[in-house]
């Protein structure tokens, strides 16, 4: 089972399910708590939900429209006005991190990403916004997502290929009914 079937199963009370999984760990890295991933799930979920990012990911409140402008909505420039899951990994292209968003797309084993790479992919100012809508520092911020992005990007990117909008919408609320969103 891998990292993300284990913070569902956690989340949701045991329930599991299938896909494909980040390279065994063999637990998390030093520092990092499944509570702080337990905090990013909804918000990494959120970021790839939005299509052109400007509606709220699940009815939210503001959220969709902080992140629209984090990752690229007007006065954004984060993720060149893309938004959802093709933003992001655009982004990931665009800050010399091509090779590993492949891999997480892809069939095989997903290469890993430094924290200090997710500050390059979301800006100091993302990278806030994000640590501050899910009550954490910035370093457990980034350290979260460099050990989450893998696997989610890896789950909604079945059989290595980029879901079009309603297949990816439809695994995105699959996943926020499971943590009971």
């Amino acid at each position: 089972m891998g990292m993300l079937d284990d913070l569902l199963s956690a989340a949701t009370g045991g329930q599991s399910f299938g896909g494909r999984s980040q390279a065994p760990s063999g637990g998390l890295p030093a520092g990092l708590s499944s509570g702080t991933l337990a905090a990013l799930l909804p918000i990494v979920l959120a970021m790839l939900s939005q299509r052109g990012m400007s509606q709220p990911a699940s009815g939210g409140g503001g959220l969709g429209d902080i992140l629209g402008q984090m990752m690229g909505g007007p006065g954004g420039g984060g993720l060149g006005g893309l938004g959802g899951l093709g933003g992001l990994l655009n982004q990931l292209e665009r800050s010399g991190h091509a090779e590993h968003a492949q891999s997480w797309v892809g069939t095989g084993q997903n290469m890993p990403i430094s924290p200090d790479a997710i500050g390059q992919v979301f800006g100091q100012d993302g990278l806030e916004e994000i640590a501050r809508r899910a009550g954490l520092s910035t370093h457990e911020a980034s350290a979260g997502l460099a050990h989450l992005l893998p696997s989610v990007i890896d789950h909604v990117t079945p059989g290595g290929q980029v879901p079009d909008g309603d297949q990816l919408a439809g695994t995105l609320q699959d996943l926020m009914r499971r943590l009971g969103g």
